[in-house]
């Protein structure tokens, strides 16, 4: 039996939880004081906003949101015209907004840790297999469009 994987939503949520419960919990310092910190509403709308257009996108397409499924398209539109990962990029927003609207130090370890899982586990293989997928045609894209903006 194939064993499922942990997806990336997953570790966002975990993302989530760390910085609100290093703010709650060891709140450290605060460096962006209310009512400066809902700045922070900026970066979640926007994250939000950025995942909900490339998952249109992508069933609109109709190729696979699961990073170890073999992709059946390069989405080049919308978002994906800026970014070879919108949607990490979302995710990262969001928790760096709920970061800022929290304003400790603590809680900046939440969007830390989630761009490196993200950076580390997610993004090499899904380069990879946009490589064995499509090629020159996916290196040419990878050298148009940045990683993450």
């Amino acid at each position: 039996m194939a064993r499922n994987p942990i997806l990336p939503p997953r570790y966002f949520g975990l993302g989530l939880v760390i910085t609100l419960a290093l703010h709650v919990v060891v709140p450290v310092i605060t460096i962006i004081p209310y009512p400066l910190a809902l700045i922070g509403v900026i970066p979640i709308v926007s994250g939000a906003g950025i995942n909900i257009w490339a998952d249109q996108i992508f069933k609109k397409q109709k190729t696979t949101l699961n990073p170890f499924e073999t992709p059946s398209v390069i989405v080049r539109e919308g978002p994906f015209a800026c970014s070879r990962h919108p949607m990490y990029l979302g995710m990262v927003a969001i928790l760096l907004g709920t970061s800022l609207l929290c304003g400790s130090l603590s809680s900046l370890l939440g969007p830390i840790v989630f761009w490196l899982i993200v950076r580390l586990r997610f993004i090499p293989a899904e380069e990879r297999s946009m490589i064995e997928t499509f090629g020159d045609e996916y290196r040419g894209y990878s050298k148009k469009v940045w990683s993450w903006v």
